[in-house]
């Protein structure tokens, strides 16, 4: 019954010459990838697109040489902490969402360093504006998530992902990667939507505990130093305080994109923490009822990603200008301090708004990198 997921799969490896047919035709596709390929590569696009085989090979072949070059033109350090070659168990990493392409590509390629098997990605359909993005993204592993659909679908949208998930890993073998919320967390106060966990337990046929089993979820903490997309996350928080019915454009999607890829992001690190299965049972066992399983198993999350997160000097100078405290001062050196400072103020003068509320968006901006200090340590 596979074919239930076609609208929503990426290919298969019997699909990708077809799927590349059209990529060497797509005029879009050749002006954008000829920036970011070496010269060689790109003039010879169309016979190593030929030579691959598989979705693996594509990704080893192609992405990853193109996501080391990014890190080391942008002078970026990629660090992963939980990673083992020789474990084989297909897993659900849930994560906290900070860019819209790299969260789950660097992932990707932290797996490929370790010589893992990459993931399946959750992938909004509001950011898939081109023919050939669509293309690219499900070549590279990528299953849409639904975004625009009748209200009177939602239970059925809601029950293709939630069984497509259970497919990808418990009978292909696949791991899968997916925010732990709809959306990135513009202020950076990461929280686990209870909504994303009663989709993952949709598809079961047990209780709410016996049903997130088989998925073995890892939670996992993406700890970026630098954030490019900051300024443009303020700049929305102001727009909704001011408009609520404000929704951002397709074009201000991919200006995210273009952005939160090309800009610098600094020390990154991803830290996946163990499989809870060993909790989900002890949670089983405090409490039958569904309700507080399910805020349990959020809290769980939210506390193993909290826990997972690297601190850099931003870090503790935007907590430091944002309540006074300085219990942290000896975290960081004084050129750390200046350099930290240097660069909310540069960023800050990136925002354009005709209404722009110079106190506030400081204010937002501040909580966007003293956010998960203050979560790490616990000192809300």
């Amino acid at each position: 019954m596979e074919e239930q997921f076609d609208d929503i799969r990426p290919y298969y490896d019997s699909e990708l010459q077809e799927a590349f047919e059209q990529l060497v035709k797509d005029q879009e596709f050749l002006s954008v990838v000829k920036q970011i390929l070496p010269a060689d590569v790109y003039e010879h696009l169309p016979e190593i697109f030929k030579s691959i085989k598989t979705q693996q090979e594509f990704q080893e072949r192609i992405m990853k040489p193109i996501l080391e070059d990014l890190l080391a033109s942008r002078g970026s350090v990629l660090t992963g902490v939980g990673f083992d070659s020789n474990d084989k168990t297909p897993y659900l990493y849930v994560s906290n969402h900070r860019d819209i392409v790299t969260d789950s590509a660097f992932l990707d390629c932290l797996l490929l360093r370790n010589h893992m098997d990459t993931l399946q990605i959750a992938l909004g359909d509001n950011l898939l504006a081109r023919p050939w993005v669509r293309i690219v993204t499900r070549i590279n592993k990528s299953f849409i998530v639904k975004r625009n659909f009748a209200p009177q679908d939602a239970m059925k949208v809601f029950s293709q992902l939630s069984s497509y998930i259970r497919h990808a890993i418990t009978e292909m073998k696949s791991s899968v990667w997916i925010a732990q919320r709809e959306g990135r967390a513009k202020d950076s106060n990461d929280v686990t939507q209870e909504s994303i966990l009663k989709m993952f337990a949709f598809s079961g046929t047990g209780t709410f505990i016996e049903n997130l089993k088989p998925l073995n979820i890892r939670p996992t903490a993406i700890s970026y130093e630098f954030d490019p997309c900051d300024y443009l996350k303020a700049m929305e928080l102001q727009q909704k305080r001011d408009n609520p019915d404000f929704v951002k454009s397709k074009a201000d999607d991919m200006r995210s994109m273009a952005i939160g890829i090309q800009g610098k992001k600094g020390r990154i690190n991803y830290t996946c923490a163990p499989c809870i299965n060993a909790e989900l049972d002890k949670i089983a066992a405090q409490t039958s009822n569904r309700k507080e399983q399910v805020q349990r198993v959020k809290d769980l999350i939210d506390q193993n990603i909290y826990a997972g997160y690297i601190m850099y000097p931003i870090n503790y100078v935007a907590y430091e200008a944002l309540t006074g405290n300085n219990q942290f001062y000896d975290k960081i050196t004084t050129e750390e301090r200046m350099s930290a400072e240097s660069y909310i103020e540069s960023q800050l003068a990136k925002i354009d708004l005709p209404n722009a509320d110079a106190r506030y968006l400081r204010l937002i901006f501040l909580e966007m990198y003293a956010n998960p200090l203050m979560n790490h340590y616990h000192i809300r």
